[in-house]
């Protein structure tokens, strides 16, 4: 029988560090991916526990951002496709989102709205490009698809977001 070892105190510090660093980032994200802010919540801890786990396989081929977000929509992606999502409501108010720096102005409020209704697959890398700030390269990375194809999701996003805010004039 193994002998079982407490983590370093190195090992804790950094997942101290990280878990006040992203952690809001990243409930708002899973949030705005799921609609519900207790299984934001979950999938979020998920991936605080996941990344404990590997982070010694680090591998630093990107930032702890990119990796962590990567954790969080593959955990986010679990979860929808789950049976349990099915029998849930859900619904979230951007009452339950995290609070940002500044209150949002009625316009960001109804994007915001119109983005939660996007398909996963646009508003993930809408999420990721325009919330995020990351390249259509770095996004492509993220999701294993091509530049091109983050750069086609952007653009049909864009216009189902278009279609939705300005009903449907052109």
């Amino acid at each position: 029988m193994g002998v079982i070892q407490a983590p370093d105190q190195a090992q804790i510090d950094r997942l101290d560090r990280i878990v006040q660093q992203y952690e809001k980032d990243l409930l708002r994200l899973c949030c705005l991916y799921l609609r519900d802010w207790n299984a934001a919540e979950d999938v979020v801890q998920e991936t605080f526990l996941k990344a404990f786990r590997h982070l010694d396989s680090f591998r630093e081929e990107s930032s702890e951002k990119t990796w962590l977000i990567t954790i969080a929509l593959n955990g986010c992606r679990d979860y929808r496709r789950s049976a349990w999502f099915r029998y849930i409501d859900s619904r979230v108010s951007l009452n339950d989102l995290p609070a940002s720096s500044e209150p949002p102005d009625s316009e960001h409020v109804e994007l915001t709205l119109a983005i939660m209704k996007l398909k996963p697959k646009y508003m993930e890398a809408v999420l990721l490009y325009f919330y995020e700030g990351y390249s259509m390269k770095e996004i492509g990375e993220m999701l294993k698809i091509t530049e091109a194809a983050v750069s086609d999701r952007i653009r049909k996003a864009k216009q189902k977001l278009r279609q939705e805010l300005e009903g449907g004039r052109e």
